[in-house]
């Protein structure tokens, strides 16, 4: 164990690294899952284990990346946890922030064809022998 380790049933994370970010206000974790019963594990897992680990609510911790090598039953990763949740809100990619259910995916409204259609049957098509 170096700076501290959190084992569960089926996982155990270890924290190799961690650092303070205070222009961002944010504390940057790196960390190694070793999951033995398992594949890589769920994000939210890891942010459910992280909270306990860190001593912050999980709202307030975003998972950026986890990388496994194939083979191997260990995940090496890289969490940030924030001060307040507004402040992930502001400073995170959007798609991060919907990989850590901190918010919901923005689904793009699709607009009826009829315009076009209507258009394209106006057209004859003209074949050349």
């Amino acid at each position: 164990m170096r700076s501290g380790a959190w084992q569960g049933e089926i996982m155990e994370i270890e924290i190799i690294a961690k650092k303070e970010n205070q222009m961002l206000d944010r504390t940057e974790v790196t960390f190694k899952a070793v999951h033995q019963m398992e594949g890589t594990p769920k994000r939210e897992d890891v942010r459910q284990m992280l909270s306990g680990l860190l001593k912050a609510p999980v709202e307030r911790i975003v998972v950026d990346s986890m990388d496994s090598e194939f083979g191997k039953m260990e995940t090496f990763g890289y969490a940030k946890v924030y001060k307040t949740k507004d402040g992930a809100m502001k400073i995170e990619r959007e798609y991060v922030l919907v990989r850590n259910k901190l918010k919901e995916k923005k689904v793009a409204e699709k607009k009826p064809a009829g315009g076009s259609a209507s258009a394209a049957a106006g057209k004859k098509r003209v074949v050349k022998k």
